[in-house]
């Protein structure tokens, strides 16, 4: 899973994403809205974790004018009272932690509204004979369960939802990694590599094609 944690202590953010992270979590740190707003529109994500009192202006405010489409919101502010908790929540937020809260439960709550019908991930996404869900991250061939490494996962999956149209590598390399993680010049190549043995492996040869210059895409036959 990779969230957006948008949150103005620097101390705070950092932690949150280190305890997060030995839980499976990855996240992307945005220190105000500004920063979430283009993050947002660079990479893909599974949730947002969001503080409420930020810089450049009120967390509810902004989520307020976020499309439908976003990912589902996850707040965790000191805002605690019973007025303040309902306001969040009937404002558009998806759950509501008030600080301090512990990361096993933050983690939880993560998982649970990616759980959520009406989720975008509560639905098996699927390309010719190719299936992934997000929640579980269980990769079938013809309903033939095989196993794929975290990087080959998370490719598979921005193709899978796109099947059959060609997404540019820069689009994949921000929903693979973070936005302070070094990406070395063939780092995609080889997680493509990898990802096209395995489905050979598992029957699926010839899915996975190279737009050369562009990006891939997902598709039966081949290049």
């Amino acid at each position: 899973m990779r969230i957006l944690i948008v949150e103005d202590n620097p101390a705070l953010s950092t932690l949150l994403a280190e305890r997060l992270g030995v839980r499976g979590i990855n996240a992307d740190l945005a220190a105000n809205l500004e920063d979430a707003d283009h993050l947002l529109h660079a990479g893909q994500y599974d949730a947002i974790l969001l503080d409420l009192g930020l810089p450049d202006g009120d967390g509810l405010i902004w989520l307020a004018g976020q499309p439908d489409s976003r990912p589902p919101v996850l707040v965790l502010t000191a805002r605690g009272t019973l007025h303040e908790r309902v306001k969040g929540l009937d404002t558009g937020a998806d759950d509501y932690l008030v600080k301090p809260a512990e990361a096993e439960e933050i983690a939880a709550r993560l998982r649970a509204i990616r759980r959520r019908p009406g989720t975008r991930e509560s639905v098996q996404l699927e390309c010719g004979g190719l299936s992934l869900n997000p929640v579980t991250r269980e990769v079938q061939f013809n309903l033939n369960p095989f196993k794929l490494g975290g990087k080959e996962t998370e490719m598979l999956e921005i193709l899978i939802r796109n099947c059959g149209r060609v997404i540019p590598r820069e689009r994949i390399e921000a929903g693979i990694y973070g936005a302070d993680e070094a990406v070395t010049p063939n780092a995609l190549e080889a997680i493509a590599s990898r990802l096209r043995k395995r489905l050979s492996d598992a029957g699926a040869d010839g899915m996975l094609h190279t737009v050369r210059g562009v990006g891939y895409y997902l598709g039966n036959g081949s290049d």
